[in-house]
């Protein structure tokens, strides 16, 4: 289980998402996008432990960074990696690319959005296992089974945003609960806490809700405004 000594895990959601939100500065709407290496660098440089990120594969069995199945007018799964990139190499990072650039220095949220090249993602974490700490989450049931046969010693992380799902976990080989911030309750966090396991939660917007889960004794928060929630909960 998480425990962190002082106050939850900080993360930005998707690095940041300044096109969703006004308070983030208009220069910086201008230059990032969420996903890329300049959210992520943005996430890092408001003083949060790291970001939550989406990976997908691509016909040729790639895993790049990705929240929507089409990108650039393309459909992910049906095309090679070469064709979303066109000539720009980092128009779309792979999650080697990330790995490389900060398994060093960043708390690492890999959220698999489909089933099918786990073995894949499992080397690449071998290859580059983040020092900061991670974890790999998903909805998918399957997508978490999966990994853990790969690889059993990896921190999986399930995610759910349906209150009638939420005791799937319990039988899940997982280290982290990922419910969307509206269905957690103290109750909820010392529960599952209970069967030693921790509690992060999406997407936390808001300064009173960030308090709140805080005080309540959450694990980690993921947030579109990597600025804010440094400034809350320093």
């Amino acid at each position: 289980m998480l425990k962190p000594p002082l106050r939850p895990l900080l993360l930005g959601h998707r690095g940041a998402r300044p096109a969703r939100r006004s308070w983030i500065s208009r220069k910086d709407q201008d230059v990032l996008s969420e996903n890329t290496f300049a959210a992520f660098d943005y996430a890092l440089a408001q003083g949060c432990d790291g970001f939550e990120f989406d990976v997908r594969h691509t016909r040729d069995r790639r895993n790049i960074v990705c929240h929507d199945p089409q990108f650039g007018g393309f459909t992910v799964a049906e095309v090679d990696l070469p064709a979303l990139r066109g000539s720009d190499a980092l128009a779309v990072p792979c999650l080697e690319d990330v790995l490389a650039r900060y398994s060093a220095r960043a708390y690492l949220d890999i959220e698999l959005k489909e089933s099918g090249n786990e073995e894949s993602v499992a080397k690449a974490l071998h290859q580059y296992r983040p020092k900061a700490g991670f974890v790999v989450s998903s909805f998918k049931r399957d997508v978490l089974l999966h990994l853990h046969k790969h690889d059993p010693s990896l921190p999986l992380g399930y995610i759910c945003d349906d209150k009638h799902r939420m005791n799937d976990w319990s039988d899940l080989p997982i280290a982290v609960v990922l419910p969307h911030f509206k269905l957690v309750s103290a109750d909820l966090i010392e529960k599952i806490h209970k069967g030693n396991v921790g509690v992060m939660t999406w997407t936390v917007n808001r300064e009173t809700d960030m308090l709140r889960l805080a005080s309540w004794g959450i694990d980690g928060l993921i947030s579109d405004d990597p600025k804010l929630l440094k400034i809350t909960l320093a």
